[in-house]
C-alpha cells in the first residue's frame, strides 16, 4: 500500500538528520552560556543549570519508565538522552533568554517541541509502530485501510467477484459488557462476496499491545495483504478476521481482562464473538474460530483460548507474558484486579491450565525471538522482516503491557507450552529473529496464518502443530 512505502521513520537519513539538526539548534541556544566576548554574571551558573537538571529529568524518566510495568525489554539509550535534552531545553529557555537577541531567543523556544520530536522519532525507531512518513500522515487524517468499503455497500457487492477481500467498520454494542470501546473492523473474504450460497466462514480473532489501535494489524501488521494472500492461494477463501479493540483508548493497558480499567474479557467474548456471527454469518462452531494477539494481544490470546475453550478453539501467542501482568505480581492484583488476588487468579493461564480437565480440541502456536534476550546485538548486516534495522543494541516494546524480566517471553511460552500439553492442548513454540516490535509481529503472523486458517476452515482435524 502507499502509506507503507515513502520516507522511512525506522532507518534511513531521516530520523538521523532530524535529530542533528535539532542537536545543533540546541547547541546554538547554549553557545552564549559557553562562549562569549564579554562577562556574562552567572554564566556557568546557568549553564549548570541547564546541564545538571537536563541530566536529572533523564534519569527520573529512566526511573519512572523502569517501575511503571510498560515494558520488559530496556529502551535505547538515546531515548533518554533526548529525554534529557528536552528537559534541558527547557531550562535553557529560561536561563539562557537574558539578554540574548531575538533570533536566539525564537531557536531556543523551537527546539524545545523540536526535542519532543526526537523522543517521539526515536521512540517509534524501538517499537517500530510507525514505519513511514505517508503511514503517519494516514494515521493522523485517518485515511482509509487497505481493501476499506463503507459498511453501507456491502449488500450491493455481494454477488459480485473480487479478487481481494473488503475492510468495513462497525460498531459494536456492549451489550454484555458495558465496555467503553472504540469502533472495530472486519475484513471479510472474496469467498464472503462469491455468486451462489453463502459459505459458511471460520473467524480470527486479532488483537494488539497495549499501545493500540483496532486497526493497528491493518495499518503496521500487513494483516490484510498477509490474508489476502491466503485467499488468493485458496480461490478467495480465508478466515473472517476480527479486528477488535481490547483497550478502549489508545494506552489503556487492560490485558483483556474484566476489572477497573474495563471489562475487556467480556467485550471480546460476550460482545464482539456473537455480534459477527450474527452480523456477517460466520460458523457458530468454536473449532471455526481462533484468536491471533501481539505483546499484550499475545497473553491475550492464550488467556483466551484456555479460559474459552467453548468459544476459542485455536491461539497464536506472539511474544506474550506468561500471564496478564502490569509490574509484579502485587502491582497486577492492585493495578488490573483492584486489589482482588482471586481475580488474578481466574485470568492467569498456568493457574486456569492446572485446574481444567483435558481440552477437546485446543492447539496453539507461541511466537517468540530466537534472540539470545532481548537487546542482543544481530549478526552484522542481518536486517529486520521487512528492511527495518533498528539502531544497535535497541528492542522494540510494540505496545508491551508486561513488566517481567528481560528476555522472558521464550521462557514463559516454554513454560506455557509443556504445561499446556499436560492438559491435551497441541502447541508448538516457534522462534525467529528479531525484537520486540511491530516488524517481528507481521512476519510471525505471516507464517502462522496459514497453519491456523487449514485449522479453523476443517474443524475436527487433528492438529498439525
Amino acid at each position: 500500500m502507499g502509506y507503507q512505502r515513502g520516507l522511512s521513520l525506522l532507518d534511513g537519513w531521516l530520523p538521523w538528520t532530524v535529530q542533528a539538526v535539532v542537536l545543533v539548534a540546541f547547541l546554538v541556544v547554549l553557545v552564549p552560556l559557553v562562549v562569549s566576548r564579554r562577562r556574562v554574571r552567572g554564566r556557568w551558573l546557568r549553564l549548570g543549570a541547564v546541564v545538571v537538571l537536563g541530566v536529572v529529568g533523564a534519569f527520573a524518566a529512566l526511573w519512572a519508565f523502569s517501575g511503571s510495568g510498560l515494558a520488559s525489554d530496556p529502551a535505547p539509550a538515546l531515548l533518554w538522552v533526548w529525554v534529557g535534552i528536552t528537559v534541558a531545553a527547557v531550562v535553557a529557555v529560561v536561563v539562557a533568554w537574558g539578554s540574548a537577541p531575538w533570533w536566539r531567543r525564537g531557536v531556543s523556544v523551537l527546539v524545545v517541541p523540536l526535542a519532543v520530536v526526537c523522543v517521539a522519532l526515536v521512540a517509534n525507531q524501538w517499537v517500530g509502530y510507525v514505519t513511514t512518513v505517508q503511514e503517519g500522515w494516514s494515521e493522523l487524517d485517518a485515511g482509509p485501510l487497505p481493501d476499506q468499503v463503507d459498511a453501507a455497500a456491502l449488500p450491493a457487492l455481494v454477488g459480485h467477484p473480487r479478487t481481494t477481500g473488503a475492510v468495513v467498520e462497525v460498531s459494536i454494542p456492549s451489550t454484555a459488557s458495558g465496555f467503553a470501546h472504540r469502533d472495530e473492523d472486519v475484513w471479510l473474504p472474496p469467498a464472503w462476496f462469491a455468486p451462489g450460497p453463502r459459505p459458511t466462514l471460520p473467524a480470527i480473532v486479532m488483537i494488539g499491545g497495549e499501545f493500540n489501535t483496532p486497526a493497528d494489524w491493518i495499518r503496521v501488521g500487513d494483516a490484510v495483504q498477509t490474508a489476502d494472500a491466503v485467499a488468493a492461494a485458496h480461490g478467495g477463501t480465508a478466515p473472517v478476521l476480527v479486528f477488535a479493540d481490547a483497550g478502549g483508548t489508545f494506552n489503556n493497558d487492560t490485558e483483556c481482562v474484566d476489572g477497573p480499567r474495563g471489562n475487556a474479557a467480556s467485550h471480546l467474548t460476550g460482545d464482539v464473538v456473537p455480534y459477527v456471527e450474527q452480523a456477517f454469518g460466520v460458523s457458530h462452531d468454536p473449532r471455526a474460530w481462533g484468536v491471533v494477539g501481539w505483546s499484550m494481544g499475545g497473553t491475550c490470546a492464550v488467556d483466551l483460548a484456555v479460559m474459552h475453550p467453548e468459544l476459542f478453539d485455536s491461539f497464536d501467542d506472539i511474544a506474550g507474558d506468561a500471564g496478564p501482568e502490569v509490574g509484579t505480581e502485587q502491582q497486577t492484583i492492585d493495578r488490573l484486579y483492584g486489589g482482588n488476588a482471586a481475580a488474578w487468579a481466574a485470568y492467569d493461564p498456568a493457574t486456569v491450565l492446572a485446574a481444567h480437565a483435558p481440552y477437546a480440541d485446543t492447539a496453539g502456536w507461541f511466537d517468540d525471538s530466537s534472540d539470545t534476550a532481548a537487546g542482543a546485538h544481530r549478526p552484522p548486516g542481518a536486517r529486520r522482516p521487512g528492511g527495518y534495522h533498528p539502531p544497535s543494541g535497541t528492542a522494540g516494546i510494540g505496545g508491551r503491557g508486561g513488566g517481567g524480566a528481560t528476555g522472558q517471553e521464550l521462557p514463559a511460552a516454554r513454560q506455557l507450552c509443556a504445561q499446556a500439553r499436560t492438559r491435551a492442548i497441541a502447541c508448538t513454540v516457534a522462534t525467529q529473529p528479531g525484537r520486540h516490535s511491530w516488524q517481528f509481529a507481521t512476519t510471525a503472523f505471516q507464517l502462522v496464518l496459514p497453519w491456523m486458517a487449514d485449522r479453523v476452515e476443517h474443524p475436527g482435524v487433528p492438529a498439525a502443530v
